[in-house]
């Protein structure tokens, strides 16, 4: 059994981690971390978990983690960073649900996190975990740097045609929504959703953390300089990110095509046949990515919807998919859920 242990179980990200290791045949939840809540049960904050984990809350300390296999961080931006070389000295691997190993150009993170890095060493080595892009890198990884929610749904979304060559990559468009979860759990008035809730609204225009990251991602995935407008927007629901990219077609090309052959061995990418419109309750819950592709008017213009569960695809799910092949198990065990609907 895989001895796991998870950094912040008692965010969004990291309920969600004990909610599918929970269930999965090769994993032992053997360390869940809280400040606020060490020395309480885990079912008693989360009893939906009751019967399904037995683990008690004890703070973020070496000592509590020593005897991991793997440790999960799904903690705010500057926590991974700090314990990472102690961990990996001990041989526990990492993966990082933060945005802490993401970025490999450290002055490009510093000025977009605000803070100085604790670990800049360990950034070369980091592995970034999208397993669509990075799969054999990720199984030989001791450190996973896992996506962002929405860099995830935009890189899938633009990278065929990327690394077909038939888009002008000078010039992309990302206007994608993600509803109020992918704020995190914390009482902050713009997320609670007496206030999200009848409304909907653009945020970050001037920029925002997650453009380096996508623009990154897809340089290194295709080699080409990457022209990106990046606009994310607020929704009022609770889970879940509808991406609607832009680009200019530079040639003919079969798009449907092209997209079921990049992705069909893809277990948690699914192409929707031509004229679908993807929808994010059908990913709900679910480690899927689903994308629908379009020419419309049979112009120049060429739009990828790409839908994901923020909180799995987006987040947990994707990790427990790194650790799947980090040990050499099956990519989708313990990923097998079906969306919820409705």
């Amino acid at each position: 059994m895989i001895r796991a242990g998870i950094v912040g179980g008692t965010g969004y990200t990291g309920v969600e981690l004990l909610r599918i290791l929970a269930l999965h045949p090769e994993v032992e939840v053997a360390a869940v971390t809280s400040r606020a809540d060490a020395g309480q049960r885990v079912d008693k904050t989360y009893p939906s978990l009751r019967g399904l984990c037995d683990a008690v809350f004890s703070p973020p300390e070496f000592d509590n983690l020593a005897d991991c296999d793997v440790v999960f961080f799904a903690t705010p931006n500057g926590t991974a960073m700090n314990m990472a070389t102690d961990l990996l000295a001990r041989g526990i691997k990492i993966i990082d649900l933060s945005a802490d190993f993401r970025i490999k150009d450290i002055e490009e993170w510093e000025k977009w996190y605000g803070m100085s890095h604790a670990s800049p060493d360990l950034v070369a080595e980091a592995v970034y975990g999208l397993p669509e892009i990075n799969r054999e890198a990720i199984k030989q990884a001791r450190l996973i740097a896992c996506p962002g929610c929405y860099p995830t749904a935009v890189q899938l979304g633009f990278l065929p045609l990327l690394e077909a060559g038939v888009i002008d990559a000078g010039h992309l468009i990302a206007d994608a929504k993600s509803g109020v979860s992918g704020a995190g759990r914390k009482a902050e008035i713009p997320s609670l959703m007496s206030e999200a809730g009848e409304s909907f609204k653009a945020y970050g225009v001037p920029g925002h953390r997650h453009l380096p990251e996508i623009k990154q991602g897809l340089q290194l995935a295709t080699g080409q300089n990457i022209g990106l407008t990046f606009v994310p927007h607020l929704t009022p629901m609770i889970r879940g990110i509808h991406a609607t990219l832009y680009a200019r077609l530079t040639g003919e090309v079969d798009l449907q095509g092209l997209f079921e052959q990049r992705y069909q061995n893809e277990y948690f990418v699914d192409v929707l046949p031509a004229g679908s419109h993807a929808d994010t309750r059908n990913v709900r819950g679910s480690n899927r990515c689903q994308i629908a592709v379009h020419q419309p008017q049979g112009g120049d213009t060429v739009v990828i919807l790409s839908v994901i569960d923020n909180l799995v695809k987006g987040a947990s799910g994707q990790a427990v998919q790194n650790m799947n092949l980090m040990f050499g198990l099956r990519e989708n065990q313990g990923l097998e859920t079906v969306a919820l609907y409705p």
